[in-house]
């Protein structure tokens, strides 16, 4: 046929395909992890967990997500995205679903096999953004990895605008032991849906020469995970690991990630308790309430991606393209301590959507790794960043607690909150100077 040159010519468009299923598995990602947020109240009533107790179970799975995010990320360099993302994912849903039989198993107590059981949900789930990160920067030109990246990271917020609701009436109607067994189904048919679809661009079926080259050509690497890439068995070495920790503009997006994510761990932890016992929602309104900032955070996500690429694509500079995003974001994010504040249930509801918007166009945390991790090292140096990112899913959670225990309120854990998004500010406009990838020294 005339006209099959000119149709092989038009690039096909699979990778935005690709990033819609890293969405929705990434949706599903927090939501397994944010299960104990939603069935915690009714959970604790019934196992008789006190609040600082139920802190140190939410704050569980970060201590092990943050643990294991180097070898998670030396993994991912070392074996391939598509294996060890299978394989992380059938295994966070299978230790999801034996939640819901806590109190019905032998041999330790109820508050150490939730312990347990939320570690290895957060230990399987490391590779998980990291992984994330290898699929854009194998995907995606540089012109659209902002957009990309973003797309992949509102799926916090998305996950509890399309899960809390859900999983609140399910602990209504069903009773919160339902919950972990419904997300632990779901998270099964993830994996499958993941190894079916996800391939590297110069491996998947239904990619042609053209999309290829326009990745390749913008910086995209198309080859990423393929057998004959020899730098694999060289990528975790302690010279590499002192490297990424002693870069200056390294250190800043570490620290930058880490405050950013004390607001994310309150969101997915301790914000829908907070809206039960210290705003009076009853449980499935809270399910339904804590949608409304999550639809906020979802759509900055987007703007933030969004208005990030365009501005690079303007001027050409990361720097400006990803700092400027944050700078706005964070301020309005900071608007979380005005909570404490704030009497009425619509006007925190205002507050926090206004927050979260704020803290969705700022989180570019991602999109800066794609830009600046050493090519050889995409996997570890996503490990490294997400290790400090979570290590504040450890604090978070437990400063929480003692915070609300003492004061008897949510009143100076929203302080703690806000201050945290002026410290990344600091981190992005102190410490981190210009944005470049990082060339790693022999």
């Amino acid at each position: 046929m005339s006209g099959g040159p000119q149709a092989a010519a038009i690039p096909t468009r699979v990778r935005y395909l690709i990033i819609a299923l890293v969405f929705v598995i990434t949706s599903l990602n927090y939501a397994d992890r944010s299960t104990f947020s939603i069935a915690g109240a009714s959970a604790s009533d019934e196992l008789g967990l006190t609040t600082i107790e139920t802190g140190f179970i939410l704050s569980a799975f970060a201590w092990a997500y943050a643990a294991a995010q180097i070898p998670g990320g030396a993994l991912l360099d070392r074996f391939g995205t598509r294996p060890v993302y299978i394989a992380a994912i059938a295994a966070w849903s299978a230790f999801t679903a034996v939640q819901g039989f806590v109190g019905f198993l032998t041999g330790a107590s109820v508050i150490v096999q939730l312990f347990v059981l939320r570690f290895l949900v957060g230990f399987c789930e490391a590779p998980s953004f990291p992984g994330n990160a290898r699929i854009v920067a194998a995907w995606f030109p540089a012109r659209e990895r902002g957009t990309a990246s973003a797309i992949f990271n509102s799926a916090q917020y998305f996950s509890l605008v399309a899960f809390a609701p859900l999983m609140g009436w399910i602990v209504h109607v069903f009773g919160w032991r339902s919950v972990f067994f419904v997300m632990g189904a779901l998270g099964i048919l993830a994996a499958i849906a993941f190894a079916a679809f996800i391939r590297n661009p110069v491996n998947h079926p239904w990619v042609n020469r053209a999309e290829i080259d326009l990745i390749r050509e913008g910086g995209g690497l198309v080859e990423l995970d393929t057998p004959s890439d020899k730098a694999r068995d060289k990528t975790f070495t302690w010279n590499n690991v002192r490297q990424l920790l002693a870069n200056r503009m390294m250190i800043g997006i570490y620290l930058g990630q880490y405050c950013i994510n004390v607001l994310t761990y309150f969101f997915v932890t301790w914000f829908p308790i907070y809206l039960v016992r210290d705003r009076g929602f009853d449980i499935l309104h809270a399910g339904f309430v804590a949608a409304v900032p999550a639809i906020c955070g979802f759509l900055g996500g987007l703007v933030g991606g969004i208005v990030s690429d365009r501005l690079l694509a303007r001027t050409g500079s990361i720097t400006l393209a990803r700092k400027a995003p944050l700078l706005g974001g964070m301020l309005l994010a900071s608007l979380i301590m005005a909570a404490a504040y704030v009497e009425s249930q619509w006007g925190v509801i205002l507050l926090m959507s206004l927050a979260f918007f704020g803290k969705g166009v700022a989180s570019l945390g991602w999109a800066v790794m794609s830009d600046v991790a050493p090519r050889q090292l995409a996997g570890l140096a996503g490990g490294v960043f997400n290790t400090f990112g979570n290590a504040a899913g450890i604090v978070t959670p437990i400063v929480v607690g003692l915070l609300v225990a003492q004061a008897g309120s949510f009143d100076t854990a929203l302080l703690f909150v806000g201050i945290h998004c002026l410290l990344t500010i600091v981190a992005y406009f102190v410490v981190v100077q210009k944005l470049e990838r990082l060339e790693l020294t022999a």
